[in-house]
């Protein structure tokens, strides 16, 4: 009987999973699927290694209301294809560790508990990462479930680069600059170290872009610096998140438009971003379709705060070997990577135009001062591998976790 591990990549909306078969000390797909329209127009999809479609099944929008209801259905059916197998543990995408994870963790209750004071921080995503693991562990209270955190890969940032100009006081409560979607750029900076070693230890920018977007800067496969700060709404403009604001946009919202404080939230991470810019989507594809002038300038916004990003970034670095794209947006939007490109043509960077419309591995023209690679991400693969290490060797992330400074929770003084 093989053994397998079980992965859970939680949104709002939607859940990723994936099934992977143990093969020594790595792991193999055995098929991924997701439950996606949660509360709207939901549906099951599931395909195998090879990309057979294993089942898709639509549902009634009360059928699947929310993430607890999604995750039992996908429990049942994931039951049902594991016959030959052993399942020995699950592992979970949570956003946001706070100022107490550094790395993967064995959930308890007391575990459970620390994360839940850590929803106001991400509460588009980690209420959404923790009812499944409810859902779970109810089920099977004897199987361990593995928390991944996409706030552990920037732990041990310089402290230049997570502080606020705020006073001491609220950065020694935890108020600082966490950094998110660490789980695509370690995954992705494991990944160069196979496809591209000449520059995997240098200086690397990344730019994951999807639905939520960031862009962060590598030494020696290693997180300096990230656009991404105390909270997902930080740095660049998203789907429908604002990005970096003016902290007095704010204050003038609830003083004078006399906004509350949830409807100003509401705002910034439902209303804002691509969508509000447009007026017309959040999906970058029906951007690029659209001949209205306000998609091309939604377009256009974007592309130059990621350029900007690109270019703030290298200051850190001290300078720049390797940019990359991944992620929805930074694997397949060709015409994005140019815009962004093209706006750091000043700085000898340039696009082979062929290349990039097939979304190649390297896309830099001759000349370019520096490589451009476009780079698949893959998040369920990293909380697989990271799941079977620390079922396999739990002292290394118990070592990891007693070696980060200590930080107090949110609140406690």
């Amino acid at each position: 009987m093989s053994e397998v591990l079980f992965v859970v990549n939680a949104g709002s909306s939607s859940i990723k999973f994936k099934l992977y078969r143990v093969v020594g000390e790595d792991i193999a797909l055995v098929f991924g699927g997701a439950v996606d329209g949660i509360g709207t127009r939901p549906r099951l999809k599931a395909k195998d290694h090879a990309g057979k479609t294993l089942i898709e099944r639509s549902y009634a929008a009360d059928e699947v209301a929310n993430s607890s209801q999604a995750q039992r259905i996908i429990a049942d059916w994931v039951g049902g294809q594991m016959k030959d197998a052993q399942l020995i543990g699950i592992g979970h995408r949570v956003v946001h560790g706070g100022p107490v994870y550094s790395a993967p963790v064995l959930v308890d209750d007391a575990v459970m508990r620390t994360l839940e004071t850590f929803i106001p921080l991400a509460p588009l995503h980690q209420l959404s990462n923790l009812d499944p693991i409810r859902v779970l562990r109810e089920r099977r209270p004897d199987l361990p479930q593995v928390a991944c955190f996409d706030t552990a890969f920037h732990r041990g940032h310089p402290e230049l680069s997570d502080r606020f100009a705020l006073p001491r006081e609220l950065y020694d409560e935890g108020v600082r600059r966490y950094g998110f979607h660490g789980l695509s750029y370690e995954y992705v900076s494991q990944a160069l170290r196979g496809i591209a070693p000449e520059i995997a230890e240098k200086r690397v920018i990344i730019a994951h872009l999807g639905s939520g977007a960031s862009v962060c800067a590598l030494e020696g496969g290693r997180s300096i610096e990230t656009t991404m700060g105390f909270t997902a709404l930080d740095g660049l403009p998203m789907g429908t998140r604002s990005g970096s604001l003016d902290p007095g946009v704010v204050l003038h919202l609830i003083e004078q438009k006399g906004m509350s404080p949830a409807e100003v939230g509401h705002m910034l991470y439902h209303e804002s971003g691509l969508r509000g810019l447009s007026g017309i989507s959040n999906d970058v594809r029906a951007l690029l379709e659209s001949d209205r002038p306000e998609a091309a300038m939604a377009i256009d916004f974007f592309s130059l705060r990621v350029a900007q990003a690109f270019a703030s970034l290298s200051v850190s670095l001290g300078g720049l070997d390797a940019l990359v794209f991944t992620a929805g947006v930074g694997e397949n939007a060709h015409q994005v990577r140019r815009n962004v490109v093209e706006r750091l043509r000043w700085a000898g960077f340039a696009l082979d135009e062929e290349a990039n419309s097939r979304n190649e591995l390297r896309i830099e023209a001759p000349g370019s001062r520096v490589p451009v690679l476009v780079v698949p991400t893959d998040e369920e693969r990293m909380i697989g591998q990271h799941t079977l290490r620390l079922l396999r060797r739990p002292q290394d992330c118990i070592a990891k976790q007693a070696g980060a400074p200590h930080r107090p929770e949110l609140g406690e003084r």
